[in-house]
């Protein structure tokens, strides 16, 4: 009995209603996204996503042929509001509808105070937080007329913890909680429920060219766990706020930080 519940505890949660949801991510190609559509595509749903990369895209796409819906993907750049608001209306009827909204992508380029121009401001804020709403804004009445849907927005720590380089980022990112609480107020009505989840330091490619291995041990000794976060853990919380099992969870932020402090 005891190997049966390692093994469970290995494959992870099975969530059968989960199972033909239609489900649309930012971000995709990559790090915690590509964890995102691999969860997603694992629990049987029809994943599409957006991304820059065609070659990542691909690569994943490669990686899940096996599946019983092989995701699919377009190549879009998200702070062209007007394009990717097309394009995920498209991705949406192309699978059918929407049901689950992943709103991943983001940028977490450094930079310091001095260094942000005007332009810089825009950028940041426009590949960080303004994509998140518009996507939201252009699926809410496809999630109304089929009687619901989940909304999820990825946040950050990274203002809680007021990280050094980060402030145009950190504050797009404190954004991203006030969008999901008023969200959830204006959409609750329609069964469409919204929520947050916040990252810790996830270990990702990306994540590694701002951290030497002596910033990495300092990171894991801050938290109270021991260990590095890995983009399964984050779509682990994902899989559970698109599933039934969180019906009344909606409009709250869920940390998957390892007590990072």
């Amino acid at each position: 009995m005891k190997e049966g519940v390692i093994e469970a505890e290995r494959k992870g949660a099975t969530y059968h209603d989960l199972e033909g949801k239609r489900v649309i991510i930012s971000g995709g190609a990559s790090g915690i996204g590509a964890g995102l559509v691999e969860a997603f595509v694992q629990q049987g749903c029809a994943v599409a996503f957006v991304d820059l990369s065609e070659t990542a895209s691909e690569e994943l796409c490669r990686g899940l042929d096996h599946a019983m819906h092989k995701p699919i993907y377009k190549i879009c750049d998200i702070t062209d509001i007007s394009a990717y608001t097309a394009t995920i209306a498209d991705l949406a009827n192309t699978l059918g509808g929407c049901d689950v909204l992943v709103n991943n992508a983001g940028n977490d380029n450094r930079h310091t105070p001095e260094s942000v121009t005007e332009a810089s401001w825009d950028d940041t804020i426009a590949v960080n937080l303004k994509h998140q709403f518009f996507a939201a804004q252009a699926l809410i009445e496809n999630m109304r007329s089929q009687g619901g849907g989940s909304i999820i927005n990825l946040g950050s720590i990274s203002w809680h913890l007021g990280i050094h380089d980060l402030v145009v980022y950190q504050t797009a990112k404190a954004g991203i909680e006030g969008l999901t609480r008023s969200l959830a107020r204006e959409l609750g009505r329609d069964n469409i429920r919204v929520n947050a989840i916040l990252p810790g330091n996830v270990e990702t490619p990306r994540q590694k060219q701002w951290y030497t291995p002596e910033g990495e041990a300092e990171i894991v000794a801050a938290q109270c766990l021991d260990g590095r976060i890995q983009p399964k853990d984050i779509a682990a919380m994902a899989l559970f706020l698109a599933s039934q099992e969180a019906r009344f969870c909606t409009g709250h932020n869920y940390w998957v930080d390892a007590g990072w402090r």
